[in-house]
């Protein structure tokens, strides 16, 4: 895939503003559009003379098919992103992730818009798996709203790559943290620590282990899959090759924080709540034949992404 005059959907968010940074690095021509629901400007502020940003929402038909006029590639990181509130609000889901994909989609079949590269999910698409490290093979069971938006919007980059001669690149993230991210565990472990040092309440037991990915790696590997694909529909776990339980991460928070003899309560259960897959590893096989694997270690991720929540706050 090769890309040059590219909008970047969702591009004030987390992961969005990151990609949008190494884009103008490579001297892209970049258009944002975020309706900063979940997006903050701050987060793009350094490129306001080098980007344009447009506040819409990506159901806009009218602005989509304006924005996206020319470009060579949609970055579609657009989402609402919280598996939680997915759960009891999947309506939303529903409308944002797979209708609002299926507007840009329709939008790149009328402009003839060659490439699109979507922020997929791993562990959410996956589901509850019995093999672990999890291939890109492996069948999709969701268990939560969010995770079925995901699945099926994979299901219409598959569809349009095979009729209208799309190239689509899908992203089966891990959990990425580090700067600028705005919900996970690790912040909300950071915050009620800051409202009281000397207790923690952690959701289920603990012991809910899965892949956490430092933002650094995460958008080394995207581009990295994003290039290595001409034509058709092709799908990369980008993830670790170690896991990490709830419990290690307090720990690891604790001890950057400086905390000593903190209290852990639990609220009990393998989940931390009703659609939370408890246990995922991705195998990255696929990405490490083109010659990546991870630099920045979990724990190591975790007190630089502290560091910067502390200067932040």
């Amino acid at each position: 895939m090769k890309y040059k005059d590219v909008v970047v959907t969702g591009g004030a968010g987390f992961i969005g503003s990151h990609i949008v940074d190494k884009l103008v690095e490579e001297q892209c021509q970049v258009t944002v559009i975020d309706s900063l629901i979940s997006g903050n400007l701050k987060f793009i502020e350094h490129l306001r003379d080098k980007i344009q940003f447009v506040k819409a929402d990506i159901r806009d038909e009218d602005i989509l098919q304006k924005i996206c006029s020319k470009k060579d590639t949609i970055f579609h990181f657009a989402a609402d992103p919280d598996v939680r509130s997915s759960v009891t609000s999947p309506t939303n889901s529903f409308n944002v992730n797979v209708h609002g994909t299926f507007l840009i989609l329709e939008c790149m079949r009328r402009l003839k818009i060659p490439n699109i590269v979507f922020a997929s999910s791993g562990g959410t698409l996956y589901g509850q798996v019995d093999v672990f490290p999890t291939p890109e093979e492996t069948p999709f069971r969701p268990i939560s709203a969010y995770g079925a938006t995901k699945a099926v919007t994979e299901a219409y980059l598959s569809a349009y790559a095979s009729s209208y001669g799309i190239t689509a690149v899908s992203l089966r993230y891990a959990n990425i943290f580090g700067p600028r991210s705005t919900h996970g565990v690790m912040i909300d472990f950071y915050n009620k620590l800051k409202k009281d040092s000397k207790k923690l309440e952690i959701l289920g037991d603990g012991k809910q282990i899965k892949s956490y990915l430092y933002i650094t790696d995460c958008i080394e590997a995207s581009l990295l899959a994003a290039k290595s694909v001409t034509k058709g529909y092709e799908a990369f776990n980008i993830g670790t090759e170690s896991w990490t339980t709830v419990k290690q991460i307090a720990d690891t928070i604790t001890d950057e924080l400086g905390l000593k003899k903190v209290k852990y309560t639990y609220t009990g259960g393998e989940a931390g709540w009703t659609g939370d897959v408890f246990k995922m590893l991705l195998s990255i096989e696929k990405l490490k034949k083109l010659g990546w694997t991870p630099k920045v270690s979990t724990e190591e991720g975790i007190h630089q992404y502290i560091r910067w929540l502390k200067q932040s706050s």
